[in-house]
C-alpha cells in the first residue's frame, strides 16, 4: 500500500469513530439527565411523604383528633409545599442558580392569554378522555382526594383555592421548574415535556385507589393536560403561566366534584326549573 492510499483511508477511519464517540457521549449525557430528572421527582414525593408521616405521627402523640380535612392540609404543606418545594430549592442551590432558572415572574398580558388558553386545552383533552374511558367501558382508579370528598363534601372547597395556593405552586416548581428544566438542557423541547409530563404523572400512581390497571389508565388520562403544562411553560419560560393553568385544571375539577357529591340534586332542580321557562 502507497503513502497515498493510507493518507486516503485513514481520515475517514479517524471521523468514524469521532462521529461514533460524539454519538455515544450524547445518549450518555441524555440518560444521565434522564435519571436525575427522575431522581429528583423520587426524592422529592418521598421527601414529602415522610414528612406526612412524622408531622402525623407527631400530632397523634400529642392526643390531636386528625380529622379528614386536617389530614389533607398536612398532606398539602408537608408534601406539596414543604417536601416539594424544599426538594427544588435545594437542588437550586446545590446546582449554583437561583430561582431565575425556573422563570417565575409576574405573567404578561400574552402570558394570561396563554394560560387561559392551556386550561381550556387541558380540560377540553382530560374531558375527552374521560368520555372515551366511559364508553369503551375502561376502568379507571379514583384519586383519594375525590373519595375524601365524597364523604365529606366541605373538602373539596377548601381544595378549590389549596389549587391556587399550595397544590399548582408546588407541583410546578418541582415538575416543570426543575425536572423539565433539567430534561431541557440536554433533550429537544418536546421529549424533554413528554418525559417530565409522564414523570409527573407515574408519581402519582400511589395517590391513586383502584387495581393496578385501573391506575395505569389514570395515569395515561392524567399525562393529556400535563403535557399542556410542559407546553405553556416552554412557550413563556414562565413558571407562573403553568401555575395557573394547573391551578384553574385542579380547581374546576374540584367544583364539579363538589357539585356532584354535596349539590348535584339541587343543581338538577334549578336546572328543571329554568328549563320549564325556557319553553
Amino acid at each position: 500500500m502507497t503513502g497515498s492510499d493510507r493518507s486516503s483511508n485513514t481520515p475517514p477511519t479517524s471521523g468514524s469513530q469521532t462521529q461514533s464517540a460524539d454519538a455515544s457521549s450524547k445518549w450518555w449525557i441524555a440518560l444521565v439527565a434522564i435519571v436525575t430528572a427522575i431522581a429528583i421527582a423520587l426524592i422529592g414525593t418521598t421527601a414529602g411523604a415522610v414528612l406526612v408521616v412524622i408531622t402525623t405521627l407527631t400530632l397523634s402523640s400529642a392526643g390531636v383528633d386528625i380529622q379528614p380535612l386536617s389530614e389533607i392540609l398536612i398532606s398539602l404543606v408537608m408534601a406539596t409545599g414543604l417536601g416539594f418545594g424544599g426538594v427544588a430549592v435545594g437542588y437550586l442551590r446545590y446546582r449554583g442558580q437561583s430561582i431565575r432558572y425556573v422563570g417565575l415572574h409576574w405573567p404578561s398580558l400574552r402570558h394570561i392569554f396563554l394560560a387561559l388558553g392551556g386550561y381550556i386545552s387541558s380540560f377540553i383533552l382530560a374531558m375527552s378522555a374521560a368520555v372515551l374511558i366511559t364508553l369503551t367501558g375502561t376502568e379507571a382508579a379514583s384519586n383519594s382526594a375525590a373519595e375524601a370528598g365524597r364523604a365529606n363534601p366541605e373538602i373539596l372547597l377548601f381544595l378549590i383555592p389549596a389549587s391556587f395556593l399550595l397544590i399548582a405552586p408546588g407541583e410546578e416548581l418541582l415538575f416543570r421548574g426543575i425536572v423539565q428544566s433539567t430534561l431541557r438542557e440536554i433533550l429537544s423541547a418536546p421529549l424533554a415535556i413528554v418525559l417530565a409530563s409522564c414523570i409527573f404523572a407515574a408519581i402519582h400512581y400511589f395517590s391513586l385507589m383502584g387495581a393496578p390497571r385501573a391506575r395505569l389508565v389514570s395515569i395515561a388520562v392524567l399525562v393529556l393536560p400535563t403535557l399542556i403544562f410542559g407546553s405553556v411553560y416552554e412557550i413563556t419560560d414562565n413558571l407562573t403561566v403553568p401555575i395557573l393553568t394547573h391551578g384553574a385544571y385542579n380547581a374546576t375539577l374540584f367544583s364539579i366534584l363538589y357539585l356532584q357529591f354535596a349539590w348535584s340534586q339541587r343543581a338538577w332542580k334549578y336546572i328543571s326549573i329554568w328549563l320549564s321557562y325556557s319553553e
